[in-house]
């Protein structure tokens, strides 16, 4: 049995981001993808009109349901949806602490939807990160969870807040010829890539980098290995990715 990466995200019916995402990115890394539900959204490629979230109950149902089934060496989560879901998921990993873990801090969808309330959220995520392998947060999400608009301060402040590693995505930042993320570990700057910035928007593109890397980690990578291996494959399935709607969202073609 392939290693397995356990992921509590949301579902997206257009199957750009969320579950479907994580299992396409999971499965192209080599390891085997397992699910847990955390939301029924209702989403195109193009933006969110809203979500019911699952039960913290029925949430860590799905997930223990799992654990003596398959080989699980990594957790990766997403959309959470919730302030119980993200207790659930924090007492999940309090359980299970040799597990790694990927923290993508999903706050709103790249289509500008909401995903949940973004206050709420953003408090209770702080409890998640002293737990994570690594969190992966673009710079929105960054400053949204820091409070800082400098991404250096910012950065720092998730250390403080206990984080082990962070993967900073640019592709938000003002930079119209290419876009570079910067990965820091224990506090350090260890590794800055750029890679051209392609036209048009992505659905799916976060998810999709965060799961690979679950993935890598959990068949065996270092953690900067694993960083690289999936922004090099992320870059490629972005370059023939779909387009559903002219002038929309794009559709990473994971496979």
């Amino acid at each position: 049995m392939r290693p397995t990466v356990l992921c509590f995200s949301g579902l997206d019916p257009s199957g750009g981001a969320g579950l479907q995402a994580d299992i396409e990115a999971i499965g192209q890394s080599g390891a085997h993808a397992a699910i847990a539900c955390t939301a029924l959204t209702i989403q195109n490629s193009q933006q969110v009109f809203g979500f019911e979230a699952t039960s913290k109950e029925l949430l860590l149902a799905q997930a223990n349901a799992v654990v003596n089934d398959l080989p699980i060496r990594c957790i990766k989560s997403g959309m959470l949806g919730t302030t119980e879901n993200i207790a659930a998921l924090a007492e999940f990993l309090t359980a299970h602490s040799d597990y790694l873990y990927v923290l993508d801090p999903v706050l709103v969808a790249n289509s500008g939807g909401s995903l949940g309330n973004q206050a709420t959220l953003v408090k209770a995520f702080i409890q998640l990160i002293p737990l994570a392998t690594l969190l992966t947060p673009n710079t929105v999400e960054l400053r949204a969870l820091t409070g800082e608009e400098d991404l250096q301060l910012a950065t720092q402040k998730l250390f403080d807040m206990g984080a082990q590693a962070v993967l900073v995505k640019g592709g938000h930042e003002d930079t119209p010829d290419y876009i570079q993320n910067s990965l820091y570990i224990a506090g350090e700057l260890i590794n800055e890539t750029r890679c051209p910035r392609l036209e048009g928007e992505y659905h799916g593109s976060g998810c999709s980098l965060a799961s690979f890397i679950a993935g890598r980690l959990a068949m065996g990578d270092q953690l900067k290995t694993a960083v690289q291996h999936a922004e090099t494959w992320l870059f490629g399935v972005l370059k023939i990715a779909d387009i559903p709607v002219p002038n929309g969202q794009r559709i990473p073609k994971r496979f």
